[in-house]
């Protein structure tokens, strides 16, 4: 039975860059496809266990331009796009990106600073950062209760008992008797 190896990725507007983690592999193979197929099989380890991996990439990309470059501890691919753009994630289709592929942060640099238009939706290996931007179970204010919202926030604050703007403030002892009272 094969097992996967770590593979890490970035991309740029106009390449991917594809790093297979498999240290002192013997016999490295790799394939790459106009239509964006990407094939990869090595033996590594003591006991010479085989490593394979097959991707369907989320886009064409051109074989002839893209370099391969088998190391010790690792094989580095750098695959250029058919067409230049933002790909949204590494691998086609809907299925959620396996557990052995991951961005590589080390290369990856954000849509908006490489070209300057509006980030894409990326693939974040299955992450999902959804929870962190409602802030769920805290309501309308992700601070919670801890702050009183006011619609005053114009009105000039004055002292307990003085009158401020035309209207006279409460006390604390008159917000106690119209709550006892009723």
């Amino acid at each position: 039975m094969s097992r996967h190896p770590e593979v890490k990725w970035a991309q740029r507007l106009d390449k991917v860059y594809i790093t297979v983690l498999l240290a002192d592999s013997t016999n490295a193979k790799v394939n790459l496809e106009p239509d964006g197929i990407f094939t990869f099989s090595a033996t590594a380890g003591a006991e010479n266990h085989l490593f394979e991996l097959k991707m369907d990439l989320y886009d064409k990309v051109n074989v002839e331009e893209s370099k391969i470059n088998i190391g010790a501890r690792s094989i580095f691919c750098v695959v250029e796009k058919a067409e230049s753009g933002w790909w949204d994630k590494l691998l086609r289709g809907a299925d959620k990106t396996p557990h052995y592929v991951k961005i590589d942060w080390d290369k990856w640099v954000d849509e908006d600073d490489d070209s300057g238009s509006a980030p894409a939706d990326l693939d974040m290996g299955g992450m999902d950062f959804s929870k962190f931007a409602s802030m769920e179970g805290m309501g309308d204010d992700a601070m919670g209760d801890d702050f009183e919202e006011s619609d005053d926030e114009d009105q000039e604050v004055g002292k307990p008992g003085e009158k401020v703007e035309g209207k006279q403030e409460e006390t604390t002892e008159g917000k106690k008797e119209a709550t006892s009272s009723t």
